[in-house]
């Protein structure tokens, strides 16, 4: 009996021993942690999950991989796998340990001693905070964290650690999946962005400004003095737009090391600085990021600035601009230089900005506007009336300019552009134009088109001048006009084409017969000239003709003169013989004697070929029967004659010859 007692004893024995030492040898895997919890001890844990002086409870000191030992049942040992940060993730790491945090406060003191956690006795000894740690854990992180005293999440599901209260798991809960990935700011489809930054712990902003910026703008007030010294002349806007754009985030490695940004005098609320590109480890519990698009100003542009932070607005527009303020760059208020071309990473919820047109700005009273801009997209063509009644509308184009050193001054008048195009320039052209066309009968207006449009152009330079804007152009581009009035117009217009048509076909005309006349001119020029000879060769022979009748006319004078002579001896002679021939023979014997020598003289037949006879019985009668017929004969010859050599003077007939009587007495000579 005795035996088998001692036999289970041993047994027993021995089994406890196996027991021991199975519960006591751990090993511990390469990536891994054993948590070691004492179960029987000295003292009490006061508020703190993990005992570091021996105490019961969860040993701050944690077994490392390998094979350790621990003496069972004292302690237990439970395994936990390293931290561990996938890539484009970061750890948000909560802290179960150390002193509570300050009333207000929302995140623990970083300090550099802490290292990324994985000494808890540091971190209690340098005055380790519990809740939510400053720094996170970048991506790659693979440490061994005690599971206790510090939780880490990557992610709303993923936790490493034991959480010991609600206060963590509710945090973790109030995130999302994104809010534990890195920040990335890149291009979005071709936009340049920027990341603005709202951090949630701090102190508040001075004098209550919507934004901070660390150090405040003292940097532009050293530099201000500094150009004061050199003289109003000297004064560069562009040095101090620098210093604005200069960011500052160098102090605290881009908010991703949140006690240096809070050491460095960083506020909570809106910040100044934003991110450029990059890739960022942000704790989401104390930093936002909105990525929002860069202020780019393309060419032919300019940016003018209104800031809504600064030192306090000073006026330098000068006594004569009575339109708002200019302020130098780093102040309230709409800066005096606007921003060129380029590319800013400036805050847009600081500063507003209004661009600015700087090249030929064609704005477009019609239905359809300019694709270069949209400040025409609420213009429409102008409706007016003429003093008929006659209602039309006006396709209207007007070109405007605003010069780059005016911008800022323009805006500071009117707002914006589009307020410049629908507050300023477009009441004064459709008033203009209303007024001027009411005043008009349809018809003039049409006529007298680009003296409206002269006038126009002139009473908009007029106005535009007052904001500084220069008009470079006003021009009527179509005038749509009712059917009835169209229908007037056209007849009319169709008239005067008749019109025009019909005096170029008379001008026409005029030139082909003038055409006609130079070329009948050309065709006979040699004619005229031979003519021109033969009347000079016809004035030469007139000439010859007229000394030669000259010669004639004196030789025949002298002829006749003579002939005069010798006839006149001969019939005084004749007469003289007639007169004792009459006394012998009588009348009727002298004439028949006289006849018969003419007769003789002209060799004429005194024998008829056919003899007749009459009731006398005379010869007298006999022969004044045969002599008639041939005393006609001879008449006609003479006349005959007398024709050829000398022609008629005048168209009237000759004088009719009484016939021959030869039984008339001649007259007698004297």
């Amino acid at each position: 009996m005795d035996f088998i007692v001692a036999n289970w004893v041993w047994f027993l024995g021995g089994l406890l021993l196996l027991i021991f030492i199975r519960n006591s040898i751990r090993v511990i895997g390469p990536t891994e942690i054993g948590l070691v919890r004492k179960h029987m001890g000295f003292g009490k844990l006061k508020d703190s999950p993990v005992a570091f002086r021996g105490e019961a409870g969860y040993q701050a000191k944690m077994l490392m991989p390998g094979i350790r030992v621990v003496f069972w049942p004292v302690f237990s040992v439970r395994k936990f796998p390293w931290v561990q940060v996938p890539a484009g993730k970061i750890g948000i790491v909560f802290s179960q340990v150390g002193e509570p945090l300050p009333i207000g406060n929302k995140s623990a003191v970083y300090k550099s001693e802490f290292g990324l956690f994985s000494d808890i006795g540091a971190f209690i000894k340098n005055g380790g905070q519990k809740g939510v740690q400053r720094t996170v854990l970048p991506p790659g992180t693979n440490l061994p964290i005690h599971p206790v005293a510090f939780v880490v999440a990557v992610g709303t599901q993923h936790i490493f650690g034991l959480p010991q209260s609600r206060d963590f798991q509710e945090k973790i809960s109030s995130l999302d999946e994104t809010a534990f990935e890195q920040v990335v700011i890149k291009p979005n489809d071709a936009t340049d962005v920027i990341g603005i930054i709202t951090t949630h712990e701090g102190p508040p902003s001075e004098n209550g400004a919507m934004a901070s910026r660390i150090g405040g703008f003292s940097d532009i007030e050293e530099e201000e003095k500094r150009q004061k010294n050199i003289g109003e002349c000297g004064r560069e806007d562009n040095k101090l737009i620098e210093l604005i754009l200069a960011s500052k985030n160098h102090l605290h490695n881009s908010y991703q090391d949140f006690q240096a940004f809070l050491d460095n005098g960083g506020k909570i609320g809106l910040q100044h600085d934003p991110l450029p590109y990059g890739t960022y480890s942000l704790n989401p519990f104390l930093v936002s990021v909105e990525i929002v698009n860069m202020l780019v100003v393309a060419q032919g542009e300019v940016a003018v600035v209104k800031s809504y932070i600064g030192l306090p607005t000073e006026d330098t527009s000068g006594s004569e601009f009575k339109f708002g303020t200019l302020v130098i760059p780093g102040h309230r208020g709409i800066w005096r230089e606007p921003l060129r071309t380029g590319k800013y990473a400036l805050n847009p919820r600081i500063y507003g900005h209004e661009k600015v047109p700087t090249y030929i700005l064609n704005l477009s009273w019609a239905d359809q506007q300019s694709k270069a801009h949209d400040l025409d997209s609420a213009l429409s063509p102008i409706n007016a009336r003429s003093t008929e009644g006659f209602e039309f509308k006006i396709d209207l184009q007007v070109q405007i300019h605003v010069p780059d050193v005016m911008a800022s001054k323009v805006i500071s008048s009117v707002g914006t552009m589009t307020n410049l195009v629908m507050e300023v320039l477009h009441p004064a052209v459709g008033n203009y134009f209303r007024d001027k066309i009411q005043g008009l009968p349809a018809v003039t207006f049409i006529q007298q088109r680009m003296v409206v449009q002269k006038e126009a152009h002139d009473h908009i330079v007029d106005h535009l001048k007052i904001y500084d804007v220069e008009v470079k152009g006003v021009y009527i581009q179509d005038v749509i006009l009712p059917e009835a009035m169209t229908t007037v117009l056209k007849d009319r217009e169709i008239a005067n084409q008749q019109k025009a048509t019909f005096k170029m076909q008379k001008d026409a005309e005029d030139q082909r017969i003038q055409m006609e006349n130079s070329k009948g001119l050309a065709n006979q020029q040699a004619d005229l000239v031979k003519s021109e000879i033969g009347v000079k060769i016809a004035v030469n022979e007139s000439e010859q003709q007229k000394a030669r009748a000259d010669g004639e006319s004196t030789y025949i004078s002298k002829v006749g003169q003579a002939k005069s002579v010798e006839v006149r001896a001969v019939g005084m002679a004749k007469a003289e013989a007639y007169e004792k021939q009459a006394a012998v023979l009588g009348q009727h014997g002298t004439a028949m004697v006289n006849i018969f020598t003419s007769l003789a003289e002209n060799q004429i037949a005194i024998v008829p070929k056919i003899q007749g006879g009459s009731g006398g019985s005379s010869m007298e009668a006999a022969l004044l029967g045969y002599l008639a017929p041939k005393l006609d004969e001879m008449k006609e010859d003479q006349t005959k004659t007398q024709k050829k050599s000398t022609p008629p003077k005048d168209t009237k007939e000759p004088t009719e010859q009484k016939p021959l009587n030869l039984n008339e007495e001649k007259p007698k000579q004297s």
